[in-house]
């Protein structure tokens, strides 16, 4: 898979990945979405210092973390993302959280959208944890298994996408993963997401007026996000 996500059609709508529309396509919602995901983790005291984003994609989140972070690095499978996303923040290493030197450690570590396409989760997180601070916060969000968006629409939840989605979480088990992996003092962080009216439209199968153009909306109950701490050494 990790082919797939290195693939430069990954993130412009071609058969795996963002296969609805491309990711430039949702620029502005992802925009808004990070926009108050950032705000969200000011309030709790998670924002300040370095900043890692692992699968930063285009670079949309690390933009926006600008006014919040004073140090703001990525990791990026895809060569197409690790451009753009180059030009967004200060550094984009190419591949995974490996690629990172040994001795560079953050402040926050965020995996928003990734970690239900991790095989060996439990080592990911053991990984994220030696690039983090003592004391230092892990943010993981994933699309939420326990969620009301995916028992309202059952079998053609979006988020059903094999073989690229290889786990689904909800907020316990995701928070049990995080204990596993080292971290202590688990919280929830709301993560409401904006989508194109388009693309919802699309995933349910209805037709959509061309007035209304590139709408967005918001739709709750989409994603799960958990945050730890790693242990002070």
């Amino acid at each position: 898979m990790r082919r797939t996500y290195a693939e430069d059609d990954y993130f412009d709508g071609g058969t795996s990945g963002y296969s609805d529309t491309s990711y430039a396509l949702q620029e502005r919602a992802l925009r808004s979405t990070f926009k108050r995901l950032m705000r969200n983790m000011q309030e709790r005291n998670l924002t300040g210092g370095a900043l890692l984003e692992v699968g930063c994609g285009y670079g949309y989140l690390l933009e926006e973390a600008k006014e919040f972070f004073s140090l703001r690095i990525g990791t990026e499978f895809s060569r197409q993302g690790v451009q753009l996303a180059s030009t967004r923040a200060d550094k984009v290493y190419e591949g995974g959280v490996e690629q990172l030197p040994a001795s560079l450690k953050f402040d926050c570590v965020l995996a928003t959208h990734v970690i239900e396409h991790v095989y060996e989760p439990l080592e990911f997180v053991r990984r994220l944890a030696d690039h983090t601070k003592p004391c230092g916060k892990i943010v993981l969000a994933a699309p939420d298994m326990g969620g009301l968006l995916r028992k309202l629409m059952g079998r053609r939840w979006p988020s059903f996408k094999i073989p690229e989605h290889v786990l689904y979480f909800d907020a316990t088990t995701l928070s049990t993963l995080m204990r596993q992996g080292g971290l202590i003092d688990m919280r929830s962080l709301p993560y409401p997401h904006a989508f194109p009216l388009a693309l919802i439209a699309s995933k349910l199968h209805l037709p959509f007026p061309s007035a209304l153009g590139g709408a967005n909306v918001w739709v709750p109950a989409t994603t799960v996000a958990i945050y730890g701490t790693v242990p002070h050494e």
